[in-house]
């Protein structure tokens, strides 16, 4: 089962894709755009080209646990992706992904520009990663 993680943000989304047996991440790329309706339609193209059967939506939980702004917007993502696509969202709690993705890219010595370009697609992949690993000991998912 192809598996779409997805790291929503405001103007930049990252989008990371597993391979067909669901089990390592392949395909990345961002989205830029602001509006929600250009970000879902996009990623209902995306998953279609690719045979996506489940969308991954990183959730932004704040560090205590607790839910804020950001995850009203995940929460109404959610819902526009699944009238949009016809698929299953998980939320996914994405607590310190962009934080890994900015070190991860630190040290590969990638310069800030360059690093600005991938960052969303590199914690969109370790989103996918985490899940994909949840679904080793959770076959269910």
């Amino acid at each position: 089962m192809r598996i779409m993680a997805i790291d929503y943000g405001d103007a930049h989304t990252g989008i990371a894709i597993s391979d067909p047996t669901g089990l390592l991440a392949g395909f990345t790329t961002v989205i830029n755009a602001y509006r929600p309706d250009r970000v879902t339609g996009q990623i209902a193209l995306l998953a279609k080209e690719h045979r996506v059967e489940r969308l991954v939506l990183g959730h932004p939980i704040n560090m205590d646990g607790t839910r804020g702004p950001r995850s009203e917007k995940a929460q109404a993502m959610r819902q526009l992706l699944e009238e949009t696509t016809g698929l299953t969202v998980v939320l996914w709690d994405e607590r310190r992904t962009t934080i890994d993705a900015h070190q991860i890219l630190m040290s590969s010595g990638k310069n800030a520009k360059k690093r600005k370009k991938v960052v969303d697609a590199v914690a969109a992949s370790l989103i996918l990663e985490g899940y994909l690993t949840y679904l080793k000991t959770h076959p269910e998912g």
